[in-house]
């Protein structure tokens, strides 16, 4: 994307936002993009972008004043776009994309270009404050969520190992207080795609006690034919569900139980020849139909303590995860390779944080006041993987032939201290300065045999432990009440470990670090009904960690140290509330990421090669409408995403050009029914979102999954 198209772009959203935005009278009525019910007086009187709070930096603070680049995805705009999956709410975050296979546990985000493996992620997702650990349970479907925030850049100094690319943060909704509430949802759509999805929330003990429940079973054919026997192959179909109270003994005092689960069976992987795909979409051909199957169960306990000069909280989270993919290795109609692979993880993880009173500031004159909060963390992870290889006879052997790449077992321990404090001159200027220490340790038992036994087997037994400084540094200057300008210097780290599987001798990998560098822009305009942000950021980062091609076994990879990286970019948001009843809204990033001198991927110089998986640019334009008619209201939005070119590889040697998604969705909600339609990927957009080097079996070198083609249906719903 050229600048001239870039700058267009924005000044286009501009515009309109300027043309149709009047100012509101008396009599006008506005309704809150995505709202139901009618909107609130406030909304009436003020007509202007709803303030969004977020907890991108711990503690709750206004979007528009918090100097890190973030974007906030509400309850109101999840619901009006239909979002299921993070993965979905992506394009509304510049400079943001996901690696994501039809099997739901293989989704990795990757933010201005800084992505990695599955199990050690650059860019880590918290579920109410729980890290993921290992990005295997990081996708699940969405149930009863308020909001879901995009922090870009490096988060090291507050959350500590695998946020050197940025988080995403995932808050559930509260229990409602106030009165019982509740919704059953009936989605269809072709595929055979089919939903039952519903919650109920409400008081037990007047304002004391609270209890929610929420649950979804989700079903779909397949989008790839097998050419061999006629069936579909990457179906899906998962039963989730979330509970929650909510217990507020004292005023001051409240604790917070979250249970979810999943059970997900889904088909085989879509995978197929890259070449083939392009000619012949969503069709594929093998002797062996697997399936991939994921079961999770987390538990999350929130306790915190306001009031007075200090405020405390406490989060403690447990995740269980255990999953089994059955798969055709070779790809081909030829009975020549299958892998069974079972992984499972167990994690624990724990926060303490105290902090200055959220509306007690501690004066340190007249003109100065600071704000703090500190903390510890803990950690530890146990994963286990026991991946069988089977080989058919004269492949490698006169007979049958498993090989176990990788049995292995991998410890993880861990404990980070952290601080920031803020001074606040004058109202006007803040200067935040914090830092991180942490420190873990890591145990691997790493196993490959063969049985019969073919070759003697290995073994590897080791111990790593690695310890890290993040510091960041940021100011902000606040122009009157609607505009803050910032400037941001911080580094972040990605945590250094062993391979579960590699070649002999790359079992460790060292860690990965970044400096970033970041300025940016926060701005309202027309009373409130339009925000307009912009950042540019420099990205400089060492021992940069890329999930390679084990060449000795099929769609095996491993995490290597390749070298240097740097990234340069920008992005721009703007919203605008242009008529009563409609917003539009456009995210803009723009991401230059390349290696640097010296770095090298197995025998491959790779310097000066664009990084895999970042295009070089990302644009999302939408609208969203609601009306009032009578007492019920007609709602409908589009989504127009484009996403930039990108390579699949390291090498630069195969890539997906850019590619535009369409969707619309639309309804009408009475008092408490609600009916809706809607279209994904409108005008069936043919497009490789994801692919790898798989030489030997393919004739393009590369084995990838379609993306998902259009799908359309219908829902229909009770809410009380």
């Amino acid at each position: 994307m050229s600048y001239r198209a870039f700058w267009f772009a924005a000044r286009l959203t501009a515009v309109v936002a300027v043309v149709f935005l009047p100012t509101p009278s008396s009599g006008q009525t506005p309704v809150p993009a995505g709202a139901i019910a009618a909107p609130t007086e406030d909304d009436i009187l003020r007509f202007k972008m709803p303030t969004v709070t977020v907890t991108a930096q711990k503690e709750p603070e206004d979007r528009q004043k918090v100097p890190v680049s973030v974007t906030a995805v509400t309850r109101e705009t999840i619901d009006a776009a239909g979002i299921r999956l993070v993965s979905e709410a992506a394009i509304l975050s510049p400079n943001t994309i996901f690696t994501e296979s039809t099997a739901r546990k293989l989704s990795s985000a990757r933010i201005r270009g800084i992505g990695s493996s599955p199990n050690n992620p650059a860019v880590t997702t918290y579920l109410d404050g729980v890290p993921q650990l290992n990005a295997n349970s990081s996708s699940v479907e969405l149930l009863d969520v308020d909001r879901i925030e995009f922090v870009r850049g490096p988060q090291s100094a507050l959350f500590g190992r695998n946020a050197l690319g940025g988080l995403i943060n995932v808050v559930s909704s509260r229990p409602s207080m106030a009165g019982w509430t509740g919704s059953l949802a009936l989605p269809f759509a072709n595929y055979g795609a089919w939903t039952v999805r519903g919650g109920v929330s409400g008081p037990v003990l007047k304002d004391r006690l609270a209890i929610g429940f929420s649950a979804a079973q989700v079903s779909r054919d397949g989008f790839t034919v097998n050419d061999v026997t006629g069936h579909d192959l990457d179906s899906r179909s998962a039963f989730s569900v979330k509970g929650q109270a909510l217990w507020v003994p004292a005023a001051n005092w409240e604790a917070r139980v979250i249970v979810t689960g999943e059970h997900a069976r889904d088909g085989d992987y879509g995978l197929h020849d890259v070449a083939a795909l392009r000619a012949n979409p969503f069709n594929a051909a093998r002797d062996f139909e697997g399936s991939t199957d994921r079961d999770i169960v987390g538990t999350t306990i929130q306790v915190r303590r306001s009031g007075g000069p200090l405020a405390f909280s406490s989060t403690t989270g447990i995740v269980k995860w255990t999953t089994r993919d059955r798969t055709d290795l070779d790809y081909t109609p030829q009975p020549l390779l299958q892998r069974d692979n079972a992984e499972e993880d167990l994690q624990f993880t724990q926060e303490l944080r105290v902090a200055s009173a959220e509306q007690a500031p501690i004066a340190l004159s007249d003109s100065a006041h600071l704000r703090w909060q500190a903390g510890v963390f803990l950690f530890s992870q146990g994963y286990q993987q026991d991946a069988v290889n089977s080989f058919s006879p004269f492949v490698v052997a006169p007979f049958p032939v498993s090989q176990h790449s990788p049995r292995s077992a991998l410890d993880d321990d861990g404990v980070g201290l952290f601080g920031q404090a803020t001074v606040t001159l004058a109202t006007r200027f803040d200067v935040s300065a914090g830092a991180r220490f942490d420190h873990e340790s890591k145990d691997a038992t790493l196993e490959t045999f063969y049985e019969p036994q073919i070759a003697p087997p290995s073994r590897v037994d080791a111990e790593k432990g690695f310890s890290s400084v993040s510091p960041q540094v940021s100011a902000a200057w606040r122009v009157g009440t609607a505009h803050t300008l910032y400037g941001t210097v911080g580094r972040g780290f990605k945590a250094g470990g062993f391979n579960a599987a590699s070649p002999a001798g790359r079992e460790a990998y060292d860690e990965e670090q970044t400096w970033n560098i970041e300025g940016g822009v926060k701005t309202e305009w027309a009373g409130g009904r339009v925000t307009a942000n912009a950042a540019v950021f420099h990205i400089d980062w060492d021992d940069l960690q890329l999930n390679v091609p084990d060449p000795a076994v099929p769609a095996q990879f491993f995490i290597a140290n390749v070298g240097g990286a740097t990234s340069n970019g920008v992005e721009l948001e703007i919203a605008a509330r242009a008529a009563p009843g409609l917003d539009l809204f456009t995210a803009i990033g723009y991401t230059k990421a390349r290696f640097g001198a010296g770095s090298v991927s197995g025998p491959i110089g790779i310097e000066g090669n664009l990084v895999p998986f970042t295009p070089d640019y990302t644009v999302s334009v939408g609208a969203q409408y609601s009306r009032l008619v009578g007492t019920a209201t007609v709602h409908g939005r589009v989504d127009v995403a484009r996403s930039g070119a990108f390579q699949y590889d390291e090498a630069n040697s195969l890539g997906q050009d850019a590619y535009t998604l369409v969707h619309l969705r639309g309804g009408y909600t009475a008092r408490r029914w609600l009916a809706e339609v809607f279209v994904r990927n409108a005008f069936d957009t043919a497009y490789i979102p994801l692919a790898f080097p798989y030489p030997g079996f393919t004739a393009s070198g590369f084995l990838g999954e379609m993306g998902a083609p259009r799908t359309f249906g219908a829902s229909v719903g009770i809410r009380f």
